[in-house]
């Protein structure tokens, strides 16, 4: 008899047979209190169509939005979500996932857009700034991959991202900001 001595994550993927994998996010959403799509990623093939991706919305929302959990298992997946005002925010990955991770992201998600909004998370204020979520969903998951779980991190670079707009593309409200950002920072030096 040979007995070796395997860690979690090996045990894990062999109670699975699975193969250790990075890409652990299946998609991102967010989703306002009727249960329509405001923003949603898909990091692989398991709703190919917008047709079934809408219908996996409707179902996730219609199972959640009246519960207080933050974890559900739904359709083979686990869904990690949390609700906000008029905002539903959920990270789906494989029903074998770590949990843990899957908050993490949600977590980062929702403390950087809430950073970046200055702490009101609505559906307004996220609707006028989607291309800041856009940034922030780009720097914390590639891919399916987890980048960043650091929401100051996250805000860091989309601020940085932001400011490489052409002053041309950029309003005279921006333009100012702007220098004035460069003019305090150069009174803190």
């Amino acid at each position: 008899l040979v007995y070796a001595f395997v860690d979690d994550v090996e045990l894990s993927c062999l109670l699975h047979d699975l193969e250790p994998s990075l890409y652990t996010v299946k998609a991102v959403l967010i989703l306002d209190n009727d249960g329509d799509r405001l923003y949603a990623k898909y990091y692989d093939d398991t709703y190919p169509t917008v047709k079934e991706q809408k219908a996996f919305e409707k179902n996730i929302f219609n199972k959640t939005h009246r519960t207080d959990s933050e974890i559900a298992l739904l359709e083979g997946l686990t869904v990690v979500y949390k609700s906000n005002i008029d905002l539903f925010f959920y990270v789906i990955g494989s029903s074998h996932e770590n949990e843990l991770m899957l908050m993490a992201v949600l977590n980062c998600l929702f403390d950087s857009l809430s950073q970046m909004l200055r702490k009101n998370v609505e559906r307004r204020a996220l609707l006028e700034n989607m291309e800041g979520l856009f940034l922030a969903v780009d720097e914390i998951v590639d891919g399916g991959v987890i980048l960043e779980s650091d929401p100051q991190q996250v805000v860091h670079r989309v601020a940085l991202r932001g400011d490489d707009v052409p002053l041309t593309e950029q309003t005279v409200t921006q333009v100012l900001q702007s220098a004035k950002e460069q003019i305090k920072w150069s009174l803190l030096r």
